[in-house]
């Protein structure tokens, strides 16, 4: 696996001359931000040596390298989820070849159902934490020391600094804060379900991040998360939902998640220096 990880690292080192401070991890339907990177390089998932490919609709599947205010960033458009059948280690694989190209902090994204009560679809929910409930972890089987330690420290997963940084940042529609619950899917869940995450202390609930969040912070990476709120799992609003309709909230919403993303880079950028 680290050969693979090297191999796919030393293959885009050639191909882009930028070194990447920043990775980015877009959601469904929040492909947005794409748009908005200076001097862009893509390179499809398709034409990278042991990159997996994306096969869910609403993820573009390239990755996208360039500046955001100045910033080096590399940026997945598209995501690998447990539930298209990769084992772990191919979902969080582009995460490790970020760090190798140089990263050293990470904004995942997500499309999320909100279980908090003053959740409404579009919202946006800073993680401040996350409940892993996929029934498994990227980090099983050997320990790649050249990564992390065996045992990695959780209790700041979610970087308190970028939190702070994120608040204070305008936003015209609502941002909350609170625990993301990761789940492997497909499915979405059942009313019992949703009520038992709530009860255990999520807000809410989504079939990814996790797994990349743990690898990072395996790594050392210092992490941003953001959900958008594209459906509601709270008692008395459940109704049915789709991936289409999950995909229209996303879209809605990805505007203002651009603008608040490109604000928290430009606002990390005069920390450095």
């Amino acid at each position: 696996m680290l050969e693979r990880i090297k191999s796919t690292a030393a293959y885009l080192k050639d191909r882009v001359s930028i070194k990447p401070q920043i990775g980015l991890v877009l959601g469904s339907g929040l492909g947005r931000l794409v748009e908005q990177v200076e001097n862009p390089t893509t390179i499809p998932y398709s034409e990278i040596p042991n990159f997996p490919v994306s096969t869910v609709e609403g993820h573009a599947g390239n990755l996208v390298f360039g500046n955001i205010h100045g910033v080096p960033v590399v940026m997945m458009q598209g995501r690998f989820h447990f539930y298209e059948g990769y084992p772990m280690e191919d979902v969080v694989f582009p995460i490790r070849v970020m760090k190798l190209l140089g990263i050293d902090s990470l904004i995942i994204t997500n499309a999320a159902g909100g279980m908090n009560p003053i959740h409404e679809v579009g919202d946006l929910m800073l993680i401040n934490d996350h409940i892993n409930l996929f029934g498994t972890n990227p980090l099983l089987g050997k320990n790649i020391d050249e990564f992390g330690p065996r045992f990695p420290d959780m209790h700041e997963t979610y970087t308190h600094s970028y939190l702070e940084m994120a608040r204070e940042i305008p936003c015209e529609i609502p941002v909350h804060e609170g625990v993301y619950v990761g789940v492997s899917g497909p499915t979405f869940e059942t009313p019992a379900e949703y009520k038992y995450m709530r009860i255990i202390g999520g807000d809410a609930v989504g079939m990814s991040t996790v797994p990349e969040a743990i690898v990072a912070t395996h790594m050392g990476l210092k992490i941003l998360g953001i959900s958008v709120i594209t459906d509601l799992g709270v008692e008395g609003k459940i109704g049915s939902v789709s991936h289409e309709e999950v995909q229209e909230a996303a879209a809605k919403s990805s505007i203002h998640l651009s603008k608040f993303v490109q604000d928290f880079i430009h606002k990390h950028s005069l920390t450095l220096h």
